[in-house]
């Protein structure tokens, strides 16, 4: 068990606040709003995935914020998709700037005429968060695939 100590109503301002960027970033990618995705990133963000969490070698590097439209747009490709979250554990925290973890299981629904079929995704990111003019955003978002599982359904 963590001892917890008293924070001020600042740092507790500012981790809601991080953890809405997070649960932003699911809720936009959803309802396939990319825009609404991209907007919570720095215009020059770090964005790389690891399609295998082992593998030191990203799959995928990206330098800015508009280099993420077609990662986002990717997404309608499925016919619906729910990103689950689990824990955000925010990591370090300071005026401006924050690091932390979220995991997250995101199920991607594809249906091709009558066959219905479903992937899940167990994924990992490891965020570097800034506050400019107020708001958190993504500087830095790194996502690792741990593993994937697709289904047909009934």
């Amino acid at each position: 068990m963590s001892k917890h100590t008293t924070i001020s109503p600042e740092e507790a301002a500012d981790r809601l606040a991080i953890r809405e960027l997070v649960e932003a970033y699911a809720h936009f990618a959803d309802r396939r709003d990319a825009k609404g995705q991209m907007a919570l990133f720095t215009e020059d963000t770090h964005f790389v995935v690891y399609m295998n969490a082992k593998d030191s070698t990203p799959s995928q590097e990206l330098h800015s914020r508009e280099a993420l439209a077609p990662v986002f747009a990717a997404l309608n490709q499925y016919t619906a998709t729910m990103h689950f979250l689990g824990q955000t554990t925010i990591l370090t925290l300071a005026d401006d700037h924050g690091t932390g973890e979220t995991y997250c299981m995101p199920h991607h629904l594809t249906i091709d005429g009558g066959t219905r079929r479903l992937m899940i995704a167990a994924l990992r990111y490891s965020d570097q968060f800034v506050k400019i003019d107020g708001a958190w955003l993504f500087a830095e978002r790194l996502l690792y695939v741990d593993w994937l599982e697709e289904r047909a359904l009934s």
